[in-house]
């Protein structure tokens, strides 16, 4: 039996994305609630939080979109231009916010300022390019001759907006639910009203989200079993795990916070999250360029793919293995004396 390289790729590429966006989705959360911390010493607490884990979280999207590039070239070359602008801004985003992260604690008083907000500002464009992106893929691009045939600025909608939105808002109740798990006393307290405020945003977000995208977007909705104003339940059966997965997550951070607890909150939002991105495959897979064109069209030679493999299989394991090994080492509750220097 043969192994089915292209399916491989886009299930290595959608784990790196996936992975992406959880992880480095509750930092860049951190920094997008960092306006509305009490003083700089919770800023710094905030900070020492994901000082350990911000830079490697960030290697899953270099592994998604490297890998992209190299598995599926066409995709590549479709999808880049019709998303320079907000793929350049998150860039420039995430370049200023690592370097405001290294020089806020070193600068004078007016220093820390400014690269406090550069931190701040960095992180929620960084979202905000992020849903851009997001809402334009799902509107779909327009393609002539295995081209990108649109303007510069089609991925600008009213929907890409409510989806850059709902990203924002995502990413801070993971932001949220991550300081609840990794600090006490008074920031503590304060996350757990940033983290219900944030989520009631997710719910009402994600609720707008799934409506529009149904309204707007027949090809989507037709996935779902949605048409003339109905829903096709022999469809829409074999995909009811995937609402009923988010509803569970929904349900298990309010618990988690109505209990005083500090893990579950953040695990119900991961579980919210994982069932958007699953609810987003649903709706195009296998398209890699919706509605154009399938992973297995884009994908390079068998042979290409086999040899990028052999490297992968050497380095994932070493991505993973650095990961889990961060994470474990800097477990527990962050203190005032855990300074990042």
């Amino acid at each position: 039996m043969t192994m089915d390289l292209p399916t491989v790729w886009i299930g290595l590429i959608g784990l790196a994305v996936l992975l992406y966006v959880m992880l480095d989705g509750f930092d860049l959360g951190v920094g997008i609630l960092f306006p509305f911390a009490r003083s700089p010493a919770d800023r710094d607490l905030m900070m020492d939080s994901i000082a350990p884990v911000w830079d490697g979280n960030e290697t899953w999207l270099v592994l998604g979109g490297g890998g992209l590039l190299a598995a599926f070239p066409l995709a590549y070359a479709v999808l880049m231009p019709a998303f320079y602008i907000p793929i350049t801004l998150m860039l420039l985003a995430l370049i200023l916010r690592g370097v405001a992260f290294e020089f806020r604690l070193r600068g004078r008083r007016r220093g820390t300022a400014f690269w406090t907000a550069a931190f701040a500002g960095g992180s929620t464009l960084a979202a905000v390019a992020q849903g851009l992106v997001l809402g334009g893929f799902i509107q779909g691009v327009r393609v002539e001759h295995r081209a990108f045939a649109g303007g510069p600025f089609d991925w600008l909608t009213p929907y890409s907006l409510l989806i850059a939105a709902g990203v924002v808002a995502g990413y801070a109740l993971l932001g949220a639910c991550w300081l609840i798990w990794k600090t006490d006393d008074e920031l503590h307290g304060d996350a757990r009203r940033w983290a219900r405020i944030s989520a009631g945003a997710v719910a009402a977000l994600l609720a707008a989200v799934s409506l529009a995208t149904l309204l707007l977007h027949p090809r989507v909705a037709a996935r779902w079993g949605y048409a003339d104003g109905g829903f096709d339940l022999a469809q829409l059966g074999p995909r009811l795990w995937i609402p009923a997965l988010g509803a569970a997550g929904l349900a298990i951070l309010a618990l988690g916070l109505r209990r005083s607890r500090h893990g579950a909150p953040f695990v119900g939002a991961a579980l919210v999250f994982l069932s958007g991105y699953a609810g987003l495959a649903a709706g195009f897979f296998p398209y890699i360029v919706p509605y154009v064109l399938t992973y297995r069209q884009a994908a390079s030679a068998d042979n290409a793919l086999a040899l990028m493999l052999g490297g992968v299989a050497i380095l994932l394991p070493a991505i993973v293995g650095y990961t889990v090994w961060v994470y474990w080492v800097f477990r527990g509750k962050v203190g005032a004396d855990a300074g990042y220097h």
